[in-house]
Parts: C-alpha cells; sequence; structure tokens
C-alpha cells in the first residue's frame, strides 16, 4: 500500500546553522585577536631588547668613566708622591679608599620630599653618605648621631680692614693644597612621623670610626697606631688627633677617666681645660647653646629643649609644647638665647620656630612660614630679631615684637647656618653650595658672598662673625675652617655688583681629620673654636694659624 509520507525528506535543522555559523564567527574573530596579540608581542619585544641595548651602551659608558676615573686618580697619586707627599694605600680595586666613591649624588633640595640633606646623617657612622636625620630609638645605643651645626658669637657690623691685623695666609699647615671637593649626598629619611614634612639632615659620615654599643667611657677614641714624629714641623703642629695620648709628655696632655686633651707639642701651652659637669639626656642632643652671659647652657632634643646651670649642671628648666602630636619624633634642631636671657627660640623638625618665656615656660611667639626643618638660629643684639635658616633654601628674619616675618632671602640650595652681627645690620648664611652670603638686614641687599677659589670645597655647615665684626669664620665639609675678611664694597643703594665683593680669605685652618661642623668664636676674638666629626673640638690661634689643643670626650661628632 502506498504511503503518502514515505517519500517526504525532512527540512533541514535552521537552529544548527545558526550556531555553526556563530561558532565559525567566532573562531575567525578569536584568529584576529591572536594575530593583533602576536604583533603586540612581537613590537614588546622589540622594544625590550632597545631597552636592553641602551642599557649595556650605559653599562660600557660607565665602565669607561671609571678606567679614566682611576686613571686619573693613579696619575694625581703619582703626582702627590712625586711632590714629597705622603704616599697614598691603594684599595682592592686599585683606588684609593675614598669616601666620596660610595656616596650617592646630592638630590635635588627643594620642597616636599626632595628634602635638604637627604642623606648627611641618616646612615651610622662609617657608612656611606653623610645625614642628619637623629637615629630611632632602638638605634641610638649603636650609633648617636645629630643634627647640623649651630652657631655662637656675633660681631660689630661690617667695616674695610682686616680682621685686627691678622696676616693673610693661604694655608694653616704651610704647604697644603686645598682640599679636592668630595661628594656630600642629602641626609635620608629619619624615623617616621605624622603629617611633617620630610625629615632633615643629620651629621655627615666620611671616614669609618668604631660604634660604642654602651655608655661605658672610654678614652681611646680611634687614634692611629703609631705616632708621627714630631720634626715633621708645620705638617705635624695642627693634626694632634695624629698623636698618640701614650707617647706625650705630661705637660702635652691632661686625661680624665673618658676624655682627654692634646695640647699642641710645637708651641707654648697657654690654656688650660678640664671637665665641669656632663649632661645626660634621654635622646640625641641636636643643638647646644650658651647663653650671652656664660651662665646657662641650652640644649635641643627630642621633643624639648632644656637649660642648665653652668655653675652646678643642675637641670633650671625643661621647656616642651605639650599641644604637639605626640605621635613620631620632634627634634629640636636650633636653640638660641635672647641678649638678655629671658627668651630661648627653638626650631625644630615641625618647621615652627617657638619663643619662650624662660620664667614661665611659655611659649611667646610661633613663627611659621618654613617648608623645611629649621637647622639655625641667631638672635640680634637688640633682642627684637630673629634669624632662622632652613632646608627649604631660604633665611628669614622674624620680629618677636610684631610676630611677623620681615625679610625673606631665597638661594639656590639649602641653608644650613645663620648669624646676625652685633649690631644688627648683617646677616650671613651657610649653605650646601659651599657659598657663605652676607645680606643687609634693613632690605635684603646681597653686600657679599664668600666663595670662589679661596672658598670652601664642599658645603659650609657653620658660620660666625668675630667680635670685631669685620670678620666672619665659616667650617665646612671639606674639614677646614675659613677666616674671611669682610669689605663693603657698596656703592649706593642696591647689591653690591658680583665683580666688586671684595672679601677675602685670610686664614685656611686645616687639622681636623673629618668633616667641620661647627665654628665659634670667643667673646674677645683670641680663639677660633671648632667642632667636628672626627669627634675632637680644637682650639686656634687666629692670628698664627696653630692650633692650642684637641680636646675628645664624645663618642659621636661635634655638631654645636
Amino acid at each position: 500500500m502506498y504511503n503518502a509520507h514515505r517519500g517526504m525528506v525532512p527540512a533541514p535543522n535552521s537552529r544548527l546553522n545558526e550556531l555553526l555559523d556563530q561558532v565559525r564567527q567566532e573562531f575567525d574573530s578569536q584568529q584576529n585577536r591572536t594575530g593583533e596579540y602576536e604583533s603586540n608581542m612581537a613590537q614588546q619585544v622589540s622594544e625590550m631588547e632597545l631597552v636592553r641595548q641602551k642599557v649595556y651602551n650605559l653599562e660600557q659608558n660607565q665602565i669607561a668613566i671609571k678606567q679614566r676615573y682611576e686613571e686619573d686618580i693613579a696619575r694625581l697619586r703619582h703626582e702627590l708622591e712625586a711632590r714629597g707627599g705622603p704616599p697614598s694605600h691603594v684599595s682592592i680595586s686599585g683606588l684609593p679608599p675614598h669616601p666620596g666613591l660610595s656616596q650617592p649624588q646630592p638630590p635635588a633640595i627643594g620642597h616636599g620630599p626632595s628634602n635638604l640633606f637627604g642623606g648627611i646623617m641618616a646612615n651610622p657612622p662609617g657608612q656611606g653618605a653623610p645625614g642628619l636625620v637623629p637615629p630611632t630609638q632602638d638605634q641610638q645605643q649603636q650609633q648617636q648621631q645629630v643634627p647640623p651645626p649651630h652657631q655662637m658669637g656675633a660681631s660689630q657690623g661690617l667695616q674695610q680692614g682686616t680682621f685686627g691685623g691678622y696676616p693673610p695666609s693661604h694655608g694653616m699647615n704651610g704647604g697644603y693644597n686645598p682640599q679636592p671637593p668630595q661628594t656630600t649626598a642629602s641626609p635620608g629619611p629619619g624615623k617616621g612621623r605624622v603629617n611633617r614634612g620630610p625629615p632633615g639632615p643629620t651629621t655627615p659620615h666620611q671616614a669609618p670610626s668604631s660604634s660604642y654599643p654602651d655608655a661605658r667611657p672610654s678614652p681611646q677614641l680611634g687614634r692611629p697606631p703609631s705616632p708621627l714624629p714630631l720634626h715633621q714641623g708645620h705638617q705635624i703642629i695642627n693634626n694632634l688627633a695624629d698623636l698618640e695620648l701614650e707617647s706625650l709628655r705630661p705637660e702635652q696632655k691632661r686625661e680624665g677617666s673618658d676624655w682627654f686633651a692634646i695640647f699642641n707639642p710645637r708651641i707654648p701651652r697657654v690654656l688650660d681645660v678640664d671637665l665641669k659637669h656632663t649632661l645626660n639626656h634621654d635622646s640625641v642632643v641636636c643643638c647646644v647653646r650658651f647663653s650671652h652671659d656664660g651662665r646657662y647652657v641650652a640644649t635641643g632634643c627630642n621633643r624639648s629643649a632644656q637649660i642648665f646651670d653652668v655653675a652646678n649642671g643642675q637641670q633650671v628648666t625643661k621647656l616642651q609644647d605639650e599641644s604637639v602630636d605626640k605621635d613620631g619624633d620632634l627634634y629640636i634642631r636650633s636653640v638660641c638665647f635672647s641678649p638678655d636671657g629671658k627668651y630661648l627660640a627653638t626650631g625644630a623638625e615641625d618647621k615652627q620656630i617657638r619663643v619662650w618665656d624662660i620664667a614661665s615656660r611659655t611659649i611667646r611667639n610661633t613663627f611659621s612660614g618654613h617648608e623645611q626643618d629649621i637647622y639655625s638660629l641667631d638672635f640680634a643684639r637688640d633682642g627684637r630679631s630673629i634669624a632662622s635658616g632652613s632646608g627649604d633654601r631660604t633665611v628669614r628674619l622674624w620680629d618677636i615684637e610684631t610676630g611677623r616675618e620681615v625679610l625673606n632671602l631665597s638661594i639656590e640650595d639649602g641653608v644650613t647656618t645663620v648669624a646676625i652681627s652685633p649690631g644688627g645690620e648683617y646677616v650671613a648664611a651657610g649653605s650646601l653650595d659651599k657659598s657663605v652670603r652676607v645680606w643687609e638686614t634693613r632690605n635684603g641687599n646681597l653686600i657679599d658672598r664668600l666663595d670662589g677659589p679661596e672658598g670652601h670645597k664642599d658645603s659650609v655647615y657653620s658660620v660666625a662673625f668675630a667680635p670685631n665684626g669685620r670678620s666672619l669664620v665659616s667650617g665646612s665639609l671639606d674639614k677646614t675652617i675659613k677666616m674671611w675678611e669682610l669689605v663693603d664694597a657698596r656703592l649706593g643703594p642696591g647689591p653690591v655688583p658680583r665683580e666688586r665683593m671684595g672679601s677675602k680669605c685670610v686664614k685656611t685652618f686645616e687639622g681636623h681629620k673629618d668633616f667641620v661642623l661647627s665654628v665659634a668664636l670667643t667673646p674677645d676674638g683670641r680663639w677660633v673654636l671648632s667642632g667636628s666629626k672626627d669627634r675632637g673640638v680644637q682650639f686656634w690661634d687666629p692670628r698664627s694659624g696653630d692650633t692650642q689643643l684637641m680636646l675628645q670626650g664624645h663618642k659621636n661628632s661635634g655638631m654645636a
């Protein structure tokens, strides 16, 4: 029987065709994407090859520069030995152990994280770049570091003429050549702080030194194993640190339980020294300043300034701003008494200047405006004006009567130190750019800039006016102290043109073994004092240029 449905063929499944088409389209799309990915990968591989080639070229350039540097060092060492200088010890790589080789280039100094002295005190002794950041509490037993120097002394104002008739001299140690420039990095970050801006600098580090894990006294403070002969004339006169204490006669030295003094064996001894007090603190002491009458001494440390009676060594008062955030550290980096002794100005890491009424322990003035840590303060003799120097590259003058900023002087690099002349007409500042500048306080005109061939070869960390007002003393990371004869070359109103600036260096004091971090003069101008990272304090005769004595008692740098 014929089946009407038997010859019928089922219609194609259109749904299946649609799915197959979609799969085919997705496959084509993925294939196109794969091609794009492969193209991108090939491009990136090509870029990486270019980067690799550039890195290789940089490495080759660095090797060539290092080779040229080694050749220059070898040539200079040969010239030094040919001229009768001491032979240089050669390290494994063939280079003399110059500390600058391990130090990074100084970062830009400005606002924000690129702060002043990025590493001058942040490192432990003997480890790389210098810095000024006080150590954390768990580091303080292994490293005792303090911030940049604070100045003492002032003088009468600028006049023409030499400094009390002292004869000019090109160097303290006859025949010494100028110190070569040294790389000085900026201080790195310290202990964490809360919203206080970038940390400040710490003591520079150059030569390796022994660490002191505890506070036990140690009069042996890293002297060479064998003494140098005394017959080498001026070459040995100022290098008192090269003398061995045990080899000196009794009249050439004085010793305590944890300190000693060496008197220059080649000149008459006219000074004596003895330990009067040891003033203990709970944290790093960042700055020290005597009152003008010499009755009190102020110190700056973590979160507080303390005042001691010089006669008995007892603490008179402790000044601490209780309104400040308690989190983190807040080191007082500079202190200064008013001339009448009623007030103490402090500069801290929070960029604030506080003027304290000592008797009531209250804050009389608070000055804001600096954008980085304040490293130096100085009161004018009239007791009304305060000069401040900061890592923000500015020197500022403040009026404590009106509570206002009256002068803002900007320079090209971080300011480490300031000093006002006794008459108040001038303010001087030292900087990381190796220069000392002198301005009029009345109008901010630049009177002189002390640098150039006679100037320092590294950052200036301390300045102080001489009592006669015609000279200035500066200390630098180039290990030298310089005395400058200041000349006011003004022809009229306005700043002095650079070509007319006539001040000159009349003395260069050489003898410290490491960075000079602080300088001062006695009130009568008879002695120049200097403190160094070599842990020594030296007394210099500005007339002869000889050092009278070297005092060592600290286990870390003498910052103020």
